[in-house]
């Protein structure tokens, strides 16, 4: 019975959004809309994905522009957006989240090639040459006010290094968040449960005034397992398309005091705290009933830290000498460790443990100064700023074994304990580095014709060094290393410049309409591993580093339309990149000799790209109550060097909803579409890109206030893939040689997730 609710609600849904498609009606609903319904109809239902500037943010001229999206609080719950895989599924096309790598994907690019910014305060990518996964999700949902994705490499413009595919900015929850009109004291609480991973989460938070000065505190829990997936072997071994068995404990703390001295100025401390720890029972390929590891004695996991205190100061005042200016002086330290409990049955009978630990401490300034002025018929618009930052960086792997001490002269093993001439563990994979970073950027907006033609010269400034330090735990490592490798430095300059104009102004049918240009050039510094890792030894393999790697640089242009309102607006965007200097790794020495297992693999600056594709998207309030809106992404991309398809590009992909909203309930329906990705390059051997089949699935959500004269009070329930239908993330499966069996691969089926919210 349900079910077939669910699929008349479905197909009233696409019915309506075919309707909508039609240009006729479109015509005719804008010029019998009256504008007051309109504005009753935006409260409950607006879901605005368009930049709007002015609001004075730290860090926000950062990444504001012509191809950057806004998600706010209110939407991020709406959506019941959680991750940023439920951001690419419900709001943003063409994104989506890289699981094998922890890192987002936008515009085919992933890794350290996107930059993610917490606060203003970047978050490194952490790998090494033993796990290639980072931490750059290690914060809350629960614990944002706001989210903006920039796509493209424009950003590199301000925000420097590692912005070539785009950036993800959020910015956490400030007291006046939750403090309404004059009152004194706000508070917000949430909880709920996702079957997607069969999570209970939490969260809540408090703020206060005290004359001048606001106080916010907020925690958050989130407790569940492995991911679904449409799996159905659950076998051991190779054959296993059931996800493995986890168990993960997630929280986060935030406290933030604000002063203000007056309206002008701003004062404030930030202290935040994030960690996860998860643990996996391995059954897949690792293990075997018969073999050297054996199901119930491998044991995997993953903990993730980030920890964070930061002093900030905000100034605005319109028409003094600065009209605004913003500073943030930050101590951030991430940590990842990758762990390994295990026992082994025949190669070296014994325990199997191993912690490869990555962390780093950060200092840094963030500051920027806004003046706005006018000479003679142009105005101006300025923004200088700076970015300082100091890092520490260390890396150790720490284990338990039942080997010999090796033989004299650091000679191989032979006979039975040959195995261990695999097992490099006790060791740092690269040295201790002291990293320097600076960064300098001036951009001026030149308003003409009364403001309707503007353009936006600027330039960025950066400067790095990355100096490796002794350590006993890497100069004795079993890969060894001949001395310390040299310091790698480096500087490049990323210009912008951006044109903008307004074609219409307060038309009757579309608000406003603005024809935006954009060219800009940006670069990713290489990260520690690529220029310092060092791991194998004689009678195996070696991987190593390259301190003469050069940085990846990007050169691109951005075309479009922004047009409209709440009521009825979106944006179209073409944009066309080259790459330069990509780094890939390479096989440098072929199996053999001293290293007979893999022979010696490293990165080298080797690869010209080209990215280029479409974006759009759209909103409209179509009548009292209703909106539709949709989100649409093309990607095309090649490797220049040898004419193949790039494998981090993501098929052709849309988003359609359309949603009711009133003051005590909504709901929306909503479709993700994917096309069928075939174009990929072969990767080793006679091994070829993940061949993703194309997909449609459906997703319906609903919402109650059953008492909003009285209380905020508001229960939400989501059903997502309403059909359990199997599909592929293309960018999410690992390329070449798969280790399991396809569906492994395969994407959670229908799940459920409900909540509930209070807000005083």
């Amino acid at each position: 019975m349900h079910s077939g609710r669910l699929r008349e609600g479905v197909a009233l849904g696409a019915l309506t959004m075919v309707l909508l498609a039609s240009p006729a009606l479109a015509q005719q609903q804008s010029r019998t809309r009256p504008a007051p319904a309109v504005q009753a109809a935006e409260a409950p239902v607006v879901l605005d994905q368009i930049t709007v500037e002015g609001e004075g943010e730290a860090g926000r001229p950062l990444v504001a522009g012509p191809t950057t999206t806004r998600t706010t609080r209110e939407q991020l719950d709406r959506q019941q957006v959680q991750s940023v895989t439920d951001l690419a599924n419900r709001v943003e096309a063409g994104i989506s989240f890289n699981r094998q790598n922890n890192s987002i994907n936008i515009r085919g690019l992933d890794g350290a090639r996107v930059l993610t910014t917490i606060d203003g305060i970047r978050q490194p990518f952490l790998t090494d040459t033993r796990v290639d996964r980072s931490s750059t999700n290690a914060f809350d949902f629960d614990a944002l006010s706001t989210l903006d994705l920039l796509r493209g490499g424009s950003g590199s413009a301000t925000v420097g290094s590692g912005a070539l595919g785009g950036v993800l900015a959020v910015r956490t929850l400030d007291p006046k968040d939750l403090i309404r009109g004059d009152r004194n004291f706000g508070a917000l609480a949430k909880t709920g449960f996702d079957s997607t991973d069969e999570a209970w989460f939490g969260s809540a938070a408090v703020a206060a005034r005290l004359q001048q000065t606001y106080f916010l505190l907020q925690g958050s829990f989130r407790n569940g397992g492995e991911i679904d997936n449409r799996g159905k072997v659950n076998s051991i071994g190779a054959t296993r398309t059931e996800p493995n068995p986890v168990d993960f404990n997630q929280y986060g703390f935030l406290g933030k005091i604000h002063h203000y001295v007056d309206e002008v100025h701003r004062f404030g401390l930030t202290a935040e705290l994030f960690k996860r720890e998860d643990k996996i029972q391995t059954l897949t390929s690792t293990v075997s009933p018969t073999g050297n590891f054996r199901p119930g004695s491998y044991e995997q996991g993953e903990d993730v830290e980030r920890k964070r205190v930061s002093l900030s100061y905000d100034f605005k005042l319109p028409g003094a000498f600065i009209d605004e200016a913003h500073a943030t002086l930050y101590w951030q330290n991430v940590k990842r460790n990758a762990l390994v409990n295990a026992w082994r049955y025949t190669s070296i009978v014994g325990p199997y443990v191993r912690d490869n630990q990555n962390e780093q401490d950060a200092y840094g300034f963030n500051g920027h100064i806004v003046k706005n002025f006018n000479t003679g018929m142009f105005s101006h618009g300025i923004t200088l700023g700076t970015e300082l930052r100091m890092t520490e960086l260390e890396q150790y792997s720490k284990g338990i074994d039942n080997c010999p001490p090796r033989p004299a002269g650091g000679a191989p093993f032979t006979g039975a304990f040959t195995t261990c001439n695999n097992l490099h563990t006790n060791q740092a994979d690269q040295p201790k580095i002291d990293g320097r970073a600076v960064g300098f950027y001036l951009h001026d907006e030149i308003g003409m014709l009364d403001n309707r033609l503007r353009v936006t010269p600027g330039v960025r400034f950066d400067w790095y060094e990355e100096t490796p330090q002794n350590t006993p735990a890497y100069t004795n490592g079993g890969s060894a290393p001949v001395g310390l490798p040299p310091s790698s430095s480096d500087s490049a300059w990323s210009p912008r410049v951006r044109l903008e104009y307004d074609i219409l102004k307060n038309a009757p049918y579309v608000k406003d309409v603005t024809a935006f240009a954009q060219w800009s050039k940006g670069f990713r510094a290489p990260t520690a591993s690529e220029l310092y890792g060092r791991f194998g030894g004689v009678g195996t393999y070696l991987r190593i580093g390259d301190p003469t790697l050069r940085p990846e640089t990007s050169n691109g242009i951005d075309v479009g339309l922004r047009f409209g309102d709440k009521a009825f607006g979106g944006s179209v965007t073409y944009f066309h990149t080259d790459y330069r200097n990509f780094i890939d790794t390479i096989q440098i020495q072929a199996p053999g000799g001293l290293y007979p297992q893999g022979g010696i693999q490293g990165p080298q600056n080797v690869a010209r790209a080209e990215i280029q594709g479409f974006e759009a998207n759209l909103q409209y309030a179509f009548a009292p109550n209703w909106l539709a809106r949709g989100s649409f992404a093309y990607t095309r991309g090649k490797n220049k060097d040898n004419d193949t398809f790039l494998n981090s590009i993501p098929p052709m992909q849309g988003i359609i909803a359309i949603a009711y909203g009133t003051e005590r309930w909504g709901a929306e329906v909503s479709t993700k579409l994917a096309a069928a990705r075939d174009d990929v390059a072969a990767t080793t051997g006679t091994a070829q890109g993940f061949k993703a089949p194309g997909y449609a699935i459906f997703n319906a959500s609903a919402w109650w206030k059953p008492m909003p004269q009285i209380a905020d009070l508001e229960f939400q329930i989501g059903v997502y893939n309403i059909f359990d239908r199997k599909y592929f993330d293309a960018v999410n499966v690992p390329t070449g040689v798969l280790a399991q069996a396809r569906d492994y691969y395969s994407e959670p089926g229908r799940t459920v997730k409900a909540t509930m919210k209070y807000q005083f």
